[in-house]
Formats: C-alpha cells, sequence, structure tokens
C-alpha cells in the first residue's frame, strides 16, 4: 500500500504520538483497545467477557431487550442479504484490490464489508459527523434505554431496506446518547465478527497527510476517525471514517482527494448516494473514482454509465434497471436501460439500494481492463 508522504511537522507529529505510547506501556494499549472491542459488542448485543467492567450491565432489561431485537435483526439480515451478496462478491470480483473506496456512505461498514470482504484499509467519507470515541461508564447506567433505543431507531432503514434516510440518520445521531457515527462503526464491525484492536481520531490535511485529530485539526481539516481491527483469521484491517464535503467545492478545499490517491488502485462501491455522482457539482469525485477504481460496485445513484469509455471498462449490469424511485426524478438512464436489455443481465436474489425489493434492483460491476 502506498502511504501519502509525510511532511516534517506531521512526521514529528507522528513520532510524538509514538514516543507517547511507548511511554504509556503496552498495558495500558491492551487496556484501551479490551475497552472498545467490549464498548463495540456491548453496543451491537454481544456479550462482552465475564471480568470485563461491562458485563454488569448486561443484567439491565433494556440490554437485553437490545440484544434480542439485534440478534433476530442480524439472523434475519443475513439470511436475505449479507450470505447471498458475499456470494456474488466472491463469484463475480476476480481480482480484488487491497484498497475499498466508499463515497456517500455513511456509517455504512455493513454493506462495504459484504460487498467488498477483506480488504486491507477500508476509506468511508460522508457529511455525517464522527464523534466522540463512545465510552460506556456507571453515569450512562441511567440513560442506556433511551441510548440503546437510539441506535435502534438509527439503524431501522438501513436494517430493512439496506441504506440509510439521511435526514432521519442525521436526528437520530444528534439526539442520542450514543452520538455520532462512531457508535454504528462499532456495531457493525462487532456484527461482523470484528475484534477492534485500536480507535483514534485522525484528521487529513490539505497536502492528504493523515495527522492526529483533535479539535484545531478538525477545524481545518476533515475530521476522521481510524479504527484497527481484525477478523477471525488474525488480519489486520483499517478502517477510516472521515467527515468530508465530497462536492467540488469541498474536495478542493480539503486533502481528502490526495489521501485517496496516495492509497493507489482500489475497488470503490457507491449506494443510495441520492444521485450526487450525477451532478456537474461532484464531478471531481467521479473523477477520483474513475481514475483509482479497479473494480466498482454500484447501483444507479452512482457514476452515470455515459462517463465509462468503453475502451477503458467492462460493464457488467446485474438485476432490474427500472429507473429511479419517485423522490428522485430525472435521474434515468436510457443508456443504463439499453445495457441491462442488450446484457440479458443475470438476476441477484438479493436487495441493494433505493428499489431495495430483490425482484427490482440493480447493479453495476464496471471492471477496468487491463486490470490496472
Amino acid at each position: 500500500m502506498i502511504k501519502p508522504t509525510r511532511p516534517p511537522r506531521a512526521a514529528l507529529a507522528a513520532l510524538l504520538l509514538l514516543a507517547l505510547a511507548a511511554a504509556a506501556g503496552p498495558a495500558i494499549a491492551a487496556a484501551e483497545s479490551t475497552r472498545a472491542n467490549d464498548t463495540a459488542r456491548f453496543l451491537a448485543g454481544l456479550p462482552v467477557a465475564p471480568e470485563s467492567p461491562l458485563a454488569p450491565l448486561m443484567r439491565e432489561p433494556a440490554w437485553q431487550q437490545h440484544a434480542r431485537a439485534f440478534d433476530q435483526a442480524w439472523e434475519s439480515l443475513e439470511r436475505r442479504q449479507l450470505s447471498r451478496i458475499r456470494a456474488w462478491s466472491a463469484a463475480n470480483i476476480t481480482a480484488p484490490q487491497p484498497v475499498a473506496l466508499y463515497m456517500f456512505s455513511g456509517p455504512d461498514f455493513l454493506y462495504v464489508d459484504a460487498f467488498l470482504p477483506n480488504r486491507t484499509t477500508y476509506v468511508l467519507s460522508a457529511l455525517e459527523p464522527v464523534g466522540q470515541i463512545p465510552l460506556i461508564t456507571e453515569a450512562t447506567r441511567r440513560s442506556l434505554p433511551y441510548g440503546l433505543a437510539g441506535l435502534r431507531a438509527s439503524l431501522s432503514t438501513v436494517l430493512s431496506y439496506s441504506f440509510f434516510i439521511t435526514k432521519k440518520m442525521r436526528s437520530h445521531l444528534a439526539a442520542s446518547t450514543f452520538r455520532g457515527t462512531l457508535p454504528i462503526l462499532y456495531i457493525f464491525l462487532a456484527r461482523a465478527g470484528k475484534t477492534i484492536e485500536e480507535v483514534s481520531l485522525v484528521a487529513v490535511e490539505p497536502d492528504g497527510t493523515l495527522v492526529p485529530g483533535g479539535s484545531e485539526a478538525a477545524q481545518a481539516t476533515a475530521p476522521g476517525v481510524r479504527i484497527v481491527f481484525s477478523g477471525k483469521d488474525g488480519k489486520r484491517q483499517t478502517l477510516y471514517y472521515f467527515r468530508t464535503d465530497l462536492s467540488d467545492d469541498g474536495l478542493r478545499k480539503s486533502g481528502f482527494a490526495k489521501f485517496c490517491e496516495g492509497l493507489g488502485k482500489a475497488d470503490s462501491f457507491i449506494k443510495s448516494a441520492s444521485y450526487l455522482p450525477h451532478y456537474d457539482s461532484f464531478s471531481r469525485v467521479r473523477q477520483l473514482l474513475l481514475a483509482q477504481s479497479v473494480n466498482l460496485v454500484q447501483d444507479d445513484s452512482g457514476i452515470p454509465i455515459r462517463f465509462f469509455k468503453p475502451e477503458e471498462w467492462h460493464l457488467r449490469p446485474f438485476g432490474r434497471y427500472l429507473g429511479p424511485i419517485g423522490e428522485f426524478p430525472g435521474r434515468y438512464q436510457k443508456g443504463l436501460n439499453d445495457l441491462f436489455h442488450r446484457s440479458n443481465a443475470p438476476r441477484i436474489d438479493f436487495g441493494v439500494g433505493y428499489r431495495w425489493r430483490p425482484n427490482e434492483s440493480n447493479l453495476l460491476l464496471a471492471v477496468r481492463k487491463g486490470g490496472s
């Protein structure tokens, strides 16, 4: 993986962080990672270790109700969606890249992990705030029923229909005890069977350099979070989420595009993006994804088909293209419709995007010719 180069000031900041971590000792680092992983499991309605400080809170009726609700939701989701998506991905993406980019994502690690599993690095980006690293203490015990119910409300549409309703999600995230995208990322990681090892707030400077986060950095750059986690195979992976404006003006002011460019070639995913990549004011993010991607998976709310040059891309449609839902008039693509009919697109047995019913959903897999 190619990493962005660090200017001297960023290098000094990174060295300082390493020195502080070394001085604190491995015991503190281990305690922090254990606390983050326990918090993720607790918020996801999964049991924590008996010796965990959170273990007594599992006896609370509110947590037990929360755990039952999530167990039922994930059992259904795994059966009708996630297992089928993973099978589709394994059959159709034959040359995966180590980096996955998911623009307009919100905190949706759930679906990018299903469509693009086992990547070394994930980069998610949207306008939703990062929030603070969640802590569960005795002080939150009184607000626990309210906080857990707020998390379930935030996740209700993505668990039922495969996408967040942005306005509702932002309202829930702002009002909940557990605010921002981080608690939701924690839940998705825990429910995906991941173990969180490190969590740190970060930010991207205008030149694309990743620096430690904090209030001063967040004011001038794209604030974000870096989560190092591992799956059942023990392989270390990294998830970044950045709060950033992906419009042309937003990308011009931030270093987010440069950060992504420094990661090298990638696989990309776009779903339920409010058709923003269709607008002229989002041309830069279109260009970024078309330049970086080797495999690009999207529904029709992603990059319009007219931007894929035939000499550069092999386009494979799946499912049915019925055009946009009523909330997004004027986004019908005749060229995409022609491709679906001309290719006799194979059906998919899962739902995705705004047309979330399996017999109405569409996917486009764009594969770069030559693989680079």
